[in-house]
């Protein structure tokens, strides 16, 4: 596992989410309820960012067409979109958020 470090814990707010870079990926990080987690930033139906759609508890909506994936696995929850996200892993160190890619 590498986990690289990509925020700080007081930059991302229970309920909101940030795009980051992490290992050459592009990835959306959210933090629910002080837990975080990682999934691609790119919808897998054309590749719009996730990051610029909305979070509504545990599901991000897709800004293009409207897919919806859940964060916590990167699964669909609805289409277009038929591929999931892949999902990281997050711990956190101290202040720090890290990704495992």
């Amino acid at each position: 596992m590498t986990y690289v470090k990509v925020a700080l814990v007081k930059d991302l707010e229970p309920g909101h989410m940030i795009s980051v870079e992490a290992g050459g990926k592009e990835i959306v990080l959210v933090n629910l309820e002080s837990s975080f987690y990682a999934i691609g930033n790119r919808c897998t139906h054309m590749s719009c960012l996730l990051s610029d759609g909305t979070l509504k508890g545990a599901s991000v909506t897709c800004p293009c067409h409207g897919s919806i994936f859940d964060v916590t696995t990167g699964t669909v929850v609805k289409g277009p979109a038929r591929k999931p996200e892949p999902a990281y892993q997050t711990k956190t160190e101290g202040e720090h958020i890290l990704v495992d890619v």
